[in-house]
C-alpha cells in the first residue's frame, strides 16, 4: 500500500495532515533553508495533537554539510527526550559524496531510532553509488526526487531505484498529482509533499482538503 508522508511546521499543520489522511508527518522548522531542526517545544505539540508518526528533521544549515555537528548531536538528544523515536538527516562531504563519518557521529544519538536519508541523495555525484553507500548507514527510507532539480528530472531515476531497495524510497521534491501514475506503475509506495498541500504557498497552512486529494490519488 502507498503511504503519504506531509511537511508540517506547527501542530496545526500536523492537525490538518492528519484530518486529510497523511500516514506520517516530517516536521521541521525554516522551509526558506528547505527544512531545519524544530525545536523540541514543537515536536512536543505536535506529537500531542496527533497520533500518526512524525519523523523531525536533523539539520542546522542549507545545503547538505552541517553547521555545528555538536549542536545537532545535542538537537537529537533533546529531541529523543521529548519523545522523538523517528528522525531524517543526511550529509555530504566536499567532494560531494555521502559523508559517512558525520552521519554515524549524528546516529551515535539514535540508536533504536527510525530514520530516513534526505534529498542529499539527489545532490550526491552519483544518486546510485550514494544509495549503496546510504544502505549500508542503516536508514530504513530514502527521500529522493532522482535528480537535484526534482522530479520532473529525475523520473527515470526515480524507477531505477524502485528496484533497489530496501531501503524504502519515498519520492519527493517537486512531486506533482500528474507524476502520480508514473510512478505508481513503476513500483513506488512512498510519497512526500510540502508546498503541493499549501495551496498559497509555505505562508500558508497545510490544507486538510489538498491532503486528501492526494491520499484519493494513491489508492
Amino acid at each position: 500500500m502507498s503511504i503519504l508522508e506531509v511537511i508540517a511546521l506547527t501542530a496545526k499543520d500536523a492537525v490538518a495532515a492528519q484530518e486529510g489522511g497523511a500516514d506520517r508527518l516530517e516536521l521541521v522548522s525554516d522551509m526558506a533553508s528547505d527544512g531545519l531542526t524544530p525545536s523540541a517545544a514543537t515536536f512536543k505539540e505536535v506529537s500531542k495533537a496527533v497520533d500518526i508518526p512524525v519523523r523531525v528533521m536533523l539539520r542546522d544549515a542549507k545545503g547538505f554539510a552541517p553547521g555545528n555537528l555538536r549542536q545537532l548531536r545535542r538537537q537529537a538528544w533533546e529531541l529523543r527526550e521529548a519523545g522523538a523515536t523517528e528522525f531524517v538527516l543526511g550529509f555530504l562531504d566536499a567532494g560531494g559524496e555521502v559523508d559517512e563519518g558525520v552521519t554515524l557521529n549524528l546516529l551515535a544519538e539514535l540508536e533504536g531510532c527510525a530514520w530516513t536519508f534526505h534529498r542529499a541523495l539527489d545532490n550526491s555525484n552519483d544518486v546510485f553509488r550514494a544509495w549503496t553507500t546510504v544502505q549500508a548507514l542503516g536508514c530504513d527510507t530514502v527521500l529522493a526526487a532522482g535528480s537535484p532539480r526534482g522530479v520532473e528530472d529525475g523520473l527515470e531515476n526515480l524507477k531505477k531505484l524502485t528496484t533497489q531497495t530496501p531501503p524504502a524510497l519515498l519520492v519527493g521534491g517537486g512531486l506533482q498529482q500528474r507524476h502520480v501514475p508514473e510512478l505508481l506503475a513503476a513500483g513506488v509506495t512512498g510519497f512526500h509533499v510540502g508546498s503541493a498541500v499549501r495551496p498559497s504557498g509555505w505562508d500558508s497552512p497545510v490544507d486538510a482538503a489538498s491532503v486528501r486529494e492526494w491520499v484519493t490519488r494513491l489508492v
